[in-house]
């Protein structure tokens, strides 16, 4: 065992963990919009980037083999996180309809609304994180992989999933701050919640009819 078998999982598990990250769905819809808005994104990358790395890690230890083979509390999951998606989908259709936009860079509001608080916020990504069925196969699909490597070599691989994970959300929850001049206009809002609202409810809706 060398060096070079060290870092070549680890980058193994850094590529597979962006490729399974990168994605449009839930999660980094909330934390682009959050980002966007300049609302509590140090604890919100945070709490994604901690998420990621227990699950990350759940599936070295091969938990994700163990979910996949409970049937029931699958589809129990399916159904719930279904429910919170289309319901989530909902309220951005709403604000869709109601479009604001940033006045400073602070992204404040042009209601003079206030902002979301902290726990509301947290609560929001952790049950898009937790309550996504798909996570799991995640886990499955990432603890197959780093089984593979062998038991000197599985952490490695999980290691660099990990980082893809915390490279990622702070980009996402970070870098989202430069199109806030974009988002100046109601318009952007309108087009930005309403993808997030399509996004939402067809992942819902995917999940209810077993997608």
């Amino acid at each position: 065992m060398t060096y070079i078998d060290f870092f070549h999982s680890a980058g193994l598990g850094l590529a597979t963990g962006l490729a399974l990250i990168v994605a449009i769905g839930a999660q980094n819809a909330f934390v682009l919009r959050q980002g966007i808005r300049g609302e509590h994104i140090v604890p919100i990358v945070i709490v994604c980037a901690l998420s990621d790395a227990v699950l990350i890690a759940a599936g070295v230890l091969g938990t994700g083999a163990l979910l996949t083979a409970a049937p029931t509390a699958v589809v129990v999951l399916r159904y719930v996180g279904a429910a919170f998606l289309v319901t989530y989908g909902l309220m951005a259709a709403r604000r869709a309809l109601r479009p604001q936009a940033l006045t400073t860079a602070e992204g404040t509001r042009n209601d003079g609304g206030a902002k979301r608080g902290i726990a509301a916020a947290v609560t929001t990504v952790l049950a898009l994180t937790w309550l996504n069925p798909h996570v799991y196969l995640d886990i499955a699909l990432l603890g197959s992989i780093a089984s593979a490597q062998g038991t000197q070599l599985q952490w490695w691989f999980g290691a660099g999933a990990m980082l893809g994970s915390i490279l990622w959300f702070c980009s996402l929850g970070f870098g989202a701050r430069f199109l806030r001049g974009f988002f100046a206009r109601p318009l952007s809002w309108r087009f930005l919640d309403g993808g997030i609202a399509v996004t939402m409810v067809a992942l819902g809706t995917g999940l209810v009819l077993g997608a």
